[in-house]
């Protein structure tokens, strides 16, 4: 599944990295501890987290992650979406509440 079909079936908004939007989910990882994510999320995976400084980016793009999906309508600071944009990584918005989000991508993604 791609990116651009996630954001359309969960109603997410795009906030950046719109290049990236063709990009294909292999899973999801849920943290908001950046050195879990950067220790065991896995290429391809889309990930929801709450933080929105520049250094989810830097992970995002070291785990060659498929996209960032911020939760409870959180805004990414400019710099974040500044490196989304550079690293054609697409950060995402959704105003779900983290285990909702969760749950609905998980049975998305297992639907297949």
């Amino acid at each position: 599944m791609k990116v651009s079909e996630i954001i359309e079936r969960l109603e997410l908004k795009v906030i950046s990295g719109e290049r990236g939007l063709d990009r294909e989910i292999s899973g999801g990882y849920v943290s908001d501890l950046l050195s879990d994510v950067m220790g065991n999320a896995r290429e391809g995976q889309i990930w929801i987290t709450l933080q929105v400084h520049q250094n989810v980016m830097a992970i995002a793009s070291l785990k060659d992650l498929a996209a960032v999906i911020l939760v409870k309508d959180l805004k990414a600071n400019e710099n974040t979406i500044q490196h989304s944009n550079d690293e054609q990584i697409p950060i995402l918005s959704s105003s779900l509440s983290t285990f909702e989000l969760a749950g609905r991508l998980y049975a998305l993604l297992n639907a297949r």
